[in-house]
């Protein structure tokens, strides 16, 4: 692509860089960038005072910067219903990717990194791995800054990037919430009031409410008999050793404990595990809360079919501090001299 400063006898069928001002029938307009200049687009800019104008001009082997995008759109989302993606229109070399289910963007970012080093013109930014995305939220965009790159690189680029971004879709339908209650006190309804909204941004539907003793033998019964094909426990008193009444419980109810603790704040004392293949969140306590915390991270993933184990929930700490809460009073910041 050539690229500069040229006369208007020169800047016919040019690409206009920069929105200029013109003037047409005495009557002053802006043409704007990206327009392909026609003589009468010389005219008008003649008219306003301009001599010269700076103008990209495509060469033989370059490819229009809207054609590029959706080339390398259609790339990306080969197969649109399997994947969970739209491709939008194409503008001012942007083409968006939008999701059509709700669940959660899975890239393959060694991919995604390949693609866009392949030109510097050719870009592709996403949400970050395993973003909750709802139906019709954005997860990708792609931009062609030039107004035209070579053909070889974005064929390059398409190849690299190939089918690698999709969104895994909730696999179940319903939970069950299991809340455990001390000295007869039933638990408020704030928890449940969360928890549903979350599984409502992923289809899925809380069973009739379910509250037990905290005592291992309760909960152990009420996680073996739970309805949903998701339990969830939600404890009165915090869960702080993986052999503490939760996680003993499903052990005891013929489950496994898959990992426990994570290194994201808030969230920290949670563990997960299974029984009968229905995946078992123990939620913290922060769960009772609407905001982000480390149980939306595991939720969504295990939820979307996602595999989960202690290797990926210690992963987790880069970005995991999440919110500083003025509840925490502890431990005080040292007070300056």
């Amino acid at each position: 692509m050539i690229f500069g400063d040229v006369p208007l006898d020169q800047a016919e069928g040019a690409i206009l860089a920069h929105s200029m001002p013109a003037v047409k029938d005495g009557q002053p307009y802006r043409i704007a960038k990206g327009t392909a200049l026609t003589a009468d687009h010389l005219r008008a800019l003649a008219d306003a005072g301009r001599d010269h104008v700076v103008v990209a001009r495509l060469g033989d082997d370059d490819i229009e910067e809207n054609a590029a995008a959706l080339e390398l759109a259609q790339a990306l989302v080969p197969d649109a219903e399997t994947q969970g993606l739209r491709i939008s229109g194409a503008g001012a070399g942007r083409v968006n990717l939008y999701a059509t289910t709700p669940g959660v963007a899975v890239m393959d970012v060694t991919a995604i990194n390949a693609l866009n080093a392949v030109h510097p013109m050719i870009t592709l930014a996403t949400v970050p791995q395993y973003h909750r995305c709802d139906d019709g939220g954005m997860v990708a965009t792609i931009k062609i800054i030039a107004y035209g790159v070579p053909r070889a690189a974005l064929a390059q680029a398409a190849a690299a990037g190939r089918a690698a971004l999709h969104i895994a879709r909730p696999r179940y339908a319903t939970a069950t919430l299991i809340e455990s209650q001390v000295g007869g006190a039933a638990p408020s309804t704030k928890g449940r009031e969360a928890m549903a909204g979350r599984l409502e941004r992923l289809d899925m539907a809380l069973t009739d409410r379910v509250i037990c003793d905290h005592t291992t033998e309760a909960l152990a019964q009420a996680i073996a008999q739970a309805a949903g094909e998701v339990v969830l426990v939600l404890t009165a008193s915090a869960t702080s050793d993986p052999c503490d009444v939760a996680p003993q419980a499903l052990r005891v109810a013929g489950g496994q404990v898959a990992a426990f603790g994570m290194p994201v704040d808030p969230g920290n004392l949670l563990f997960f595990g299974s029984i009968n293949d229905k995946p078992v969140i123990g939620l913290p306590g922060c769960a009772r809360s609407p905001a982000l915390n480390g149980a939306d991270w595991v939720l969504e993933r295990l939820v979307c079919g996602l595999t989960l184990d202690q290797g990926d929930i210690s992963a987790m700490g880069v970005g995991g501090l999440l919110k500083e809460i003025p509840t925490r009073p502890r431990p005080r910041s040292a007070s300056k001299p």
